[in-house]
C-alpha cells in the first residue's frame, strides 16, 4: 500500500446531510498524512467525464455546515457496463489516482465492489445514506438529520391532525427499510408506524385501526415507509376510504425534504470519524472495506457484507411504539 500516493474522493446515489463533512474529513486526513487528493464531481460519472480536479484543505473550508454535496451526485447507467468502466479505470490511470473512497449508498457501494474486483483497486466506502439500511453500521452518514427533519414536520403536521380530528398518514423515505419510519414515529409521538419488515407478517393496517383508533382516538398521525411493501401512503388512505369510511383522512408525503439541510452535530462528528478513518484504512492496507460505526467504535465492514445482508428491524421498538400510543 505504500505505492498509494493519490486518493479520489466521489459521492454517488442519493445525497445524504453530511457528506459535505466526509468529504471535508477525508481530504484534510489525507492531506495530513501526506497523500494527495482529488475531488471528481458527479459520481461515478465524473470518472468516466473526466470531471476532476485537484483538492487542496482549502477546497473543503467552511463545507461542513452544507447540506447536499459539493461534488455534486449523478446516476450513471454507463458504469454499469464493462466499457464504461474501463473508461472510468483510464480516467483515474491518466490522473494517477491510487485509491478511491466512495460516499454512498448500497447502489453506490455495489458499483464500488464490482469496480475494485475487475481492476483489483482498492477502494474504501463511507455508508452515506438518510434510509440507515446498510449492514455492519449502527448509523449511516445523514439519518440522523433526516430523522429530526421528519420529527420537525410531524410536530406542524399534529396541530392541524388535531384541529380537524383527522387521520394523517405521513409518508417517509427509506426504501426497503423502515428505520425513519419506526424511529420517526416514536420520535415524534405518533400512533404507529408501517415498515416493509413486517409488512407480510401482519395486515398493519388493520391491526393499527383495531388496536387503536376506534377506542380513543379522533385523531391521529401514521407514518408510512415509502417502500411498495407497504403499499405507500396514498395507497393505504384509499384503502381508510373504502374500509374504514368513518375516518376524515389525509396524506401527507414529505419527499426530498428529508434529504436537505444543515446536517446535525450528531451526522458531522460522524461523518468527520468516517472519512478520517478512510484514510487510516488505506494506511493499514484495508481494501474493498466500508467503514461502520458498531457501539460508537469504527470497525472494517466488508462490502459483500455490507451490501448483501439486510439490516435488521429492532422488534423492541415496535414493542415501545405500540405501548405508547394507547
Amino acid at each position: 500500500m505504500a505505492a498509494i500516493k493519490t486518493i479520489g474522493i466521489l459521492t454517488s446515489g442519493g445525497d445524504a446531510p453530511g457528506m459535505n463533512a466526509a468529504i471535508r474529513s477525508v481530504t484534510r486526513s489525507a492531506i495530513f498524512s501526506g497523500f494527495k487528493v482529488k475531488g471528481i464531481y458527479r459520481g461515478y460519472r465524473g470518472l468516466i467525464d473526466d470531471d476532476i480536479v485537484d483538492f487542496k484543505t482549502q477546497n473543503v473550508s467552511n463545507i461542513i455546515q452544507q447540506g447536499g454535496t459539493i461534488l455534486k451526485t449523478a446516476r450513471c447507467k454507463e458504469f454499469t457496463t464493462e466499457e464504461g468502466r474501463q473508461r472510468a479505470f483510464e480516467v483515474i490511470k491518466k490522473h494517477g489516482i491510487d485509491a478511491l473512497v466512495v460516499i454512498g449508498g448500497d447502489g453506490s457501494l455495489t458499483g464500488a465492489r464490482q469496480f475494485a474486483s475487475e481492476f483489483d483497486f482498492p477502494i474504501i466506502g463511507l455508508p452515506g445514506t438518510i434510509d440507515n439500511d446498510l449492514y455492519g453500521t449502527d448509523h449511516t452518514i445523514g439519518y440522523d438529520t433526516a430523522l429530526n427533519t421528519i420529527m420537525w414536520c410531524v410536530d406542524r403536521i399534529r396541530d392541524t391532525a388535531t384541529s380537524h380530528e383527522r387521520l394523517f398518514f405521513i409518508e417517509v423515505m427509506g426504501r426497503n427499510a423502515g428505520f425513519l419510519a419506526l424511529n420517526g414515529a416514536i420520535a415524534s409521538g405518533a400512533e404507529a408506524a408501517i415498515i416493509p419488515e413486517i409488512s407480510t407478517e401482519v395486515d398493519q393496517l388493520a391491526e393499527l385501526i383495531q388496536n387503536g383508533f376506534r377506542k380513543s382516538k379522533n385523531s391521529s398521525i401514521v407514518l408510512v415507509a415509502e417502500s411498495p411493501v407497504t403499499g405507500g401512503a396514498m395507497g393505504l388512505a384509499e384503502r381508510v376510504r373504502k374500509e374504514y369510511p368513518d375516518y376524515d383522512v389525509r396524506v401527507t408525503i414529505l419527499g426530498h425534504l428529508q434529504r436537505g439541510g444543515s446536517p446535525t452535530a450528531q451526522d458531522r462528528i460522524l461523518a468527520s470519524r468516517m472519512g478520517a478513518a478512510a484514510v487510516d484504512a488505506l494506511l493499514e492496507g484495508q481494501r474493498n472495506v466500508m467503514i461502520g460505526d458498531d457501539d460508537e467504535q469504527i470497525v472494517y465492514v466488508p462490502f459483500s457484507k455490507a451490501i448483501k445482508n439486510e439490516k435488521p428491524i429492532d422488534r423492541e421498538l415496535l414493542n415501545t411504539l405500540r405501548r405508547l400510543s394507547i
